[in-house]
């Protein structure tokens, strides 16, 4: 925790402040307020992040700008989706490629906007891209992480292009997708795999596993399994979480909305931290992963938006209990939240 907030903190803010000044002269009016936007309102997804880059100091200075970069990529295209007036799944599918070539160094850049209304961004979401692949071309083990790095990311993909598509078919959509994975997954339902999808924690770790001069495909394999659907699932579903009450009000998709009540919410989530700590057992240095799955306890449940939920607030109480290390971590966050509000 030193390491993240003398040392990763202090550069991601650095990073967000260099993409700002490019957002800033974006010459569309709408893209320009959309990538201002992401960068204000989700910086604590770039911090959190970055987390990763604090196991592997030496190499923070490639693992930090990337971590950064795609993540603002996500959030900003998220933003496009959200507040879009298009409902074009091909408008969403284009818009995605540029995560799918950020992953892939030899991939060349597309026209993302095509389908999209506003297109003028000034290169921004080029130089977004071209920044992941430069900082992965610096990776000393990517080739055994890639194939399983293109996996998480084209789910990811996917689960955006389905959740933005009109109210009347975004579920049937999403059903017929997990009805093509759901063997694979048999102890999770549709909602709890779609959550997992949206986490971009599993890229993370493996950009974090490509920085170490040696990495094998066991590890690769382990590490995939430990994150999805589990760490993965458990950090989409705490956001959902807090996010119900302003979810419900703007008619927006929430997967924790789809369990029958509070106490199912509480059993489903409280199950897969449990799952989540056992497989990250499996891991070397499994003491950090349990970090993070603490630390994703903590960050969500001390953020301000669970004081004004009542239900929401039990739920925190419940997962806190059997847990001193996350007690500790929502303590130190709930003061840096005041510090910095």
């Amino acid at each position: 925790m030193l390491r993240v907030y003398r040392h990763v903190l202090p550069a991601v803010r650095e990073q967000l402040d260099h993409w700002r000044s490019k957002a800033e002269q974006i010459p569309d009016a709408e893209l320009r307020k959309q990538a201002i936007n992401s960068l204000t309102s989700k910086q604590f997804h770039c911090e959190g992040g970055a987390v990763y880059a604090a196991a592997n100091l030496s190499m923070r200075h490639i693992l930090i700008p990337l971590i950064a970069a795609f993540q603002t990529i996500s959030d900003y295209l998220d933003n496009l989706c959200d507040r879009s007036t298009s409902l074009d799944p091909e408008d969403f599918r284009r818009l995605h490629q540029s995560m799918l070539d950020a992953v892939d160094p030899s991939a060349p850049l597309h026209d993302y906007y095509e389908f999209h209304k506003e297109q003028e961004d000034g290169n921004y979401l080029n130089e977004l891209v071209k920044t992941c692949q430069a900082s992965i071309r610096m990776l000393p083990s990517y080739a055994p992480a890639a194939s399983s790095v293109r996996e998480l990311v084209s789910l990811y993909c996917d689960l955006q292009v389905y959740k933005h598509m009109a109210k009347p078919l975004r579920e049937d959509a999403l059903l017929s997708w997990w009805e093509m994975h759901r063997e694979r997954y048999p102890s999770i339902g549709w909602n709890e795999f779609a959550a997992a999808t949206g986490s971009t924690l599993g890229v993370f770790v493996l950009f974090l596993a490509a920085s170490e001069p040696e990495l094998s495909p066991e590890t690769v394999r382990n590490i995939h399994v430990a994150y999805f659907p589990y760490i993965c699932g458990l950090h989409i579903l705490l956001d959902y979480l807090i996010d119900q009450e302003e979810d419900a009000i703007g008619g927006d998709l929430n997967f924790c909305s789809y369990y029958d009540n509070m106490d199912k919410t509480v059993e489903r989530i409280a199950l897969i931290v449990k799952e989540a700590k056992r497989t990250s057992e499996r891991l070397e240095h499994a003491a950090f992963h349990r970090m993070i799955i603490e630390g994703l306890l903590a960050l969500y449940l001390s953020d301000p938006k669970v004081r004004k939920q009542r239900q929401v607030k039990r739920v925190s109480r419940q997962l806190m209990k059997d847990s001193p290390l996350m007690r500790m971590f929502f303590l130190v966050n709930s003061i840096w939240i005041r510090k910095n509000s």
